[in-house]
């Protein structure tokens, strides 16, 4: 169904009239007499008349001369975003030689009887590199380093730490080579058992060294039980990894630390030990997009004439990543064409060429004839017989690359040794081009703003342009503080089940904000403080008992499903469009919320408590829970006891 058609000038007979008479007294102040039957007053209603009748026309514009105005103006359809997700790639058995995986290796989602499958495509190189042990090395607080690589290969029980561990002491792997982005086993083997720390959360962290600082490594996989028994420790390899020289001994070193004991979590009573140790890699882990690369791409011929125009094989054309580069064949060879947004500023030397990306169409500079007859160009033309091409662009993209945790499990590239794949995070970023309806109603405000942020609606309106796959974006003032803005941005996220998201899913990444920042710090008023970050999430758990009137397991998962759906800060809420900043959580609509679900008869209890999701304390119950301005609410492990 068509949009209703704009308003393009809402002014009236009368108010034409009135805004007349004004202008008369300020051009002819001796002409005083207003009245109705004089002469000029009636000219004035004539004319008033008449171009009320014009504005009633101008206002029934057909769409189709809109759309026209609207591409006058400069007005383009916004290209669509490839999703991209981080993949692990496992091998099927340790190899002795790197195992290179291309870049446009291929990987997929499993197709299903309504939706076939979303491919994705690796955008980098990855090696897969093999390592060995080499070193052992233990590192106490205090400083005090010991190599243990012979004790370790006579078979004798080698102390992990201190005989008292505390927070600070370390043990040291030295690899035989810098693994950046693989996926290493660590394999121990201890004859200790029941030393005090909770297998489940031991107080270890494990790191690598790139040369200047020790960053964090992602732990899989942890069957040791905090080094409490024999078995595995699968580590994801940051890619600042390199060799580099811990103690005099150059090697790839990655280390498990102590960290500081936590109140309530039970802490080391004496030192693990290992008896044996082992480091290999199983495989790598690398980012995809939802998006196929087009290379060397042949775009025409040129007729040596201003205004050409020629289309791309397949459109859209992703802008989300490189910027597209157009080049035009020589006697020199390829020469590079720069794109523009448009061709006001170009000269009539300048290659400048204007790219849609939307609809895929090249518009090389037109010549214009000025009113003295002379004709003026706006930037260079191809010679006649030159060719064009693109040697590089994506294409693809959209919202159905937005694929859940571990939906990627397919390889469709053949790759020698690659046993399996798989997505450690949901895919995110992908967002479907923008439809003529909605350049319709962006219009307007674009040409209201004009390129600059001064109220809260302006900054929320050029945060979405900068990040188009941010799901919701707040603009805020920063406390009592004058001329300080903060900007809020949730990203679009997939849950791993349902409504069930996890906190990690919601912070958006740095790039979306450095996107963000930058696009507003052009456009706001100089002296305006600006702050773009995520929400504060305020944690909220319910604890409920219900008597069900159906099957038990039923009315609980239901249950659970529409506390999680309610308390979702993307879709959340009485409107179910995401739960507004600074609602408090009453105790009534959580009640509400659990009678509606099907089969519940009576809900005999319900406690809301304030929890911390970073930290996951929990507070003490209360009726109703108070969110700052700033903040969403975020569901944290509901219980629900059915009766």
């Amino acid at each position: 169904m068509a949009l209703a058609s704009p308003n393009l000038d809402d002014r009236r007979f009368q108010q034409l009239v009135d805004e007349a008479k004004r202008y008369v007294q300020q051009s002819c102040p001796e002409w005083t007499d207003h009245n109705v039957s004089d002469p000029g007053v009636t000219l004035i209603e004539v004319f008033a008349h008449m171009v009320d009748q014009l504005v009633y026309r101008l206002n029934r514009v057909p769409e189709k001369n809109y759309l026209a105005f609207l591409d006058l103006l400069g007005v383009k359809l916004f290209p669509p975003a490839a999703a991209r997700a981080d993949v692990t790639f496992r091998l099927a058995a340790p190899q002795l030689e790197t195992v290179l995986l291309p870049v446009g290796t291929e990987v997929a989602t499993v197709p299903t009887e309504t939706r076939a499958a979303v491919v994705f495509a690796t955008v980098d190189e990855l090696p897969i590199v093999p390592c060995e042990l080499d070193r052992l090395v233990t590192i106490s607080a205090s400083g005090e380093q010991v190599e243990r690589t012979n004790d370790l290969r006579a078979g004798r029980d080698v102390p992990c730490f201190q005989a008292a561990p505390v927070a600070g002491d370390s043990m040291l792997f030295g690899l035989s080579n810098a693994v950046p982005r693989c996926v290493i086993a660590v394999r121990l083997d201890s004859r200790v058992e029941g030393i005090g720390v909770d297998p489940t959360q031991p107080p270890l962290i494990w790191e690598a060294w790139d040369g200047s600082t020790w960053t964090p490594c992602q732990t899989d996989e942890d069957t040791t039980g905090g080094l409490n028994r024999p078995g595995d420790v699968v580590l994801n390899i940051p890619d600042s990894h390199a060799l580099a020289v811990v103690g005099g001994i150059r090697a790839g070193w990655i280390r498990c630390r102590v960290t500081e004991r936590e109140p309530g979590v039970p802490f080391y009573s004496e030192t693990p030990t290992v008896r044996v140790a082992e480091a290999f890699t199983i495989g790598g882990t690398t980012t995809v997009e939802h998006a196929e690369s087009m290379t060397d791409v042949p775009i025409g011929t040129s007729e040596g004439v201003p205004g050409q125009r020629f289309r791309v094989p397949r459109s859209p054309i992703l802008l989300d990543a490189q910027p597209v580069a157009v080049q035009v064949s020589s006697v020199d060879g390829w020469q590079d064409w720069t794109v523009v947004e448009h061709f006001g500023r170009s000269g009539p030397d300048d290659r400048h060429v204007v790219l849609d990306a939307a609809n895929g169409e090249l518009q090389f500079p037109p010549a214009v004839r000025e009113a003295d007859g002379t004709l003026r160009s706006y930037g260079a033309v191809p010679g006649k017989g030159e060719y064009i091409r693109i040697p590089r662009y994506r294409t693809g993209g959209g919202r159905s690359g937005n694929v859940a945790r571990a939906a990627i499990s397919v390889l469709r590239s053949s790759v020698p040794y690659v046993a399996s794949v798989q997505n450690r995070e949901a895919a995110g970023g992908g967002v479907d081009g923008e439809t003529v309806a909605e350049a319709k109603i962006r219009a307007p405000q674009q040409l209201r703003i004009q390129e600059r942020a001064v109220t809260a609606a302006d900054y929320e309106h050029i945060a979405r342009e900068a990040a188009p796959s941010a799901a919701r974006i707040r603009c805020l003032p920063v406390g009592d503080e004058p001329g300080a803005v903060r900007v809020l941005v949730v990203p679009e996220v997939v849950a791993d089940e349902g409504d069930r998201l996890r906190f990690e899913q919601l912070i958006p990444p740095g790039t979306m904000l450095s996107a963000i920042s930058k696009e507003l710090s052009e456009r706001k008023l100089i002296g305006t403080r600006l702050v773009v970050q995520p929400p504060r999430y305020q944690g909220v758990t319910v604890v409920a008992r219900l008597v069900s009137n159906g099957s038990a397991g039923d009315v609980q998962r239901d249950a659970l499903d529409a506390l999680y759906r309610y308390f979702n800060p993307l879709r959340g809420g009485m409107a179910a469009t995401g739960w507004d900043f600074g609602r408090a959580v009453q105790f009534g609509e959580v009640f509400s919320v659990l009678q509606r679900v099907p089969g519940v008869g009576l809900v005999e209890e319900v406690r809301i408590y304030p929890a911390d999701p970073v930290t996951g304390r929990r507070g003490s119950i209360v009726e109703r829970v108070e969110l700052e301005p700033n903040a969403l609410v975020f569901s944290y492990q509901h219980q629900v006891v059915v009766t």
